[in-house]
């Protein structure tokens, strides 16, 4: 049976230190449309959201379609009102018009003027912030590098031509044609295929790496894992529980090691709980998982498999929901 090694799926930086001022802070936050001809219809969206978001770092907001993880993040940027509850963004109220320069925003389903090239467009976001034509000139270059497009094309090609990956592109470079200090992102690996979701996260990577704060939403939950250091599960419009993946899932490097031969008494100085089953050393892992595998070569011993023993952010996802009654296997 051939070996089976699975890295950690995690790039986790260092943990954010709570120390950090926190760029969003909310408390009790409820948002209730009226519906129905005679508006006597109530449907609550958001109830009792309340989360942080310190400086620096990358936070997922995680959701089912209709979780209401858009009307949170609209919440937070003053779009839309709540109906109660408070909340802060960059140390000013929900709304506050002063902030908004030094936020980036990049829709779900963004619309572009499609008779506009991509320069042409990322000059008139350019414009709305007032920013002058000298820093346009060398900002718009820099953010279509940053983005992946070719500037000769961004000058030439209207955005009517754009493929989905590249419109996303290009709703980045706009998010951030300001330099803003926190970036919202709603569902920004939506729609896009392998290397366009590969792409994105390295933008994001990037953005983190420059000090900016994140803030995105997704049900990628794979995307999630591999590049945020906290994240909170929304359902039916409810924080069910917020934390780093160390946190909510367990110790990062914690192996279940399965182990065909070998010399149980060394065995178990990397295994201390070493059991023998089915004609298989079976226990976990204790100590670098390259040492280990070098001493296994030593004793002659074979790798049978060697798997993260803490669950999957996606299998942890869904045994909350199952605990709250949301979601049954049929």
């Amino acid at each position: 049976m051939a070996a089976v090694f699975e890295s950690n799926p995690t790039t986790q930086s260092a943990p954010i230190e709570m120390d950090r001022p926190a760029v969003v802070k909310t408390v009790a936050l409820k948002k209730v449309y009226h519906t129905g001809f005679w508006l006597n219809q109530k449907v609550t969206t958001l109830q009792d959201c309340t989360l942080q978001v310190f400086q620096g770092e990358t936070f997922g907001l995680l959701g089912q379609n209709g979780a209401g993880k858009t009307t949170l993040l609209k919440t937070l940027l003053g779009i839309i009102r709540p109906t109660s509850g408070t909340g802060l963004l960059l140390g000013k109220p929900l709304g506050d018009r002063s902030v908004k320069q030094r936020v980036g925003y990049l829709p779900e389903n963004a619309y572009f003027y499609d008779y506009l090239t991509g320069w042409e467009f990322l000059e008139y976001a350019a414009g709305l912030f007032r920013i002058p034509k000298s820093v346009q000139q060398k900002r718009i270059p820099e953010l279509l590098d940053l983005v992946g497009l070719a500037q000769s094309s961004a000058r030439k090609k209207q955005l009517r031509q754009y493929s989905k990956g590249m419109l996303q592109r290009v709703g980045m470079a706009q998010a951030l044609i300001n330099d803003p200090e926190v970036v919202f992102l709603d569902e920004p690996m939506s729609g896009l295929d392998p290397l366009g979701r590969y792409q994105i996260r390295e933008i994001i990577v990037s953005l983190k790496s420059q000090g900016k704060t994140i803030f995105f939403n997704s049900h990628i939950l794979s995307d999630v894992e591999k590049i945020c250091d906290r994240v909170a599960i929304l359902a039916r419009g409810e924080i069910l529980c917020v934390g780093s993946l160390q946190d909510l899932l367990g110790t990062a490097d914690l192996y279940q090691v399965r182990v065909r031969g070998g010399n149980p008494d060394i065995l178990r100085q990397w295994l201390p709980d070493v059991e023998f089953v089915d004609g298989d050393w079976l226990g976990h892992l204790r100590g670098d998982p390259q040492d280990f595998l070098a001493s296994l070569k030593l004793m002659q011993a074979n790798l049978i498999s060697m798997n993260l023993a803490r669950p999957s952010l996606e299998e942890f996802f869904v045994q909350q929901l199952r605990k709250r009654g949301i979601y049954t296997s049929q």
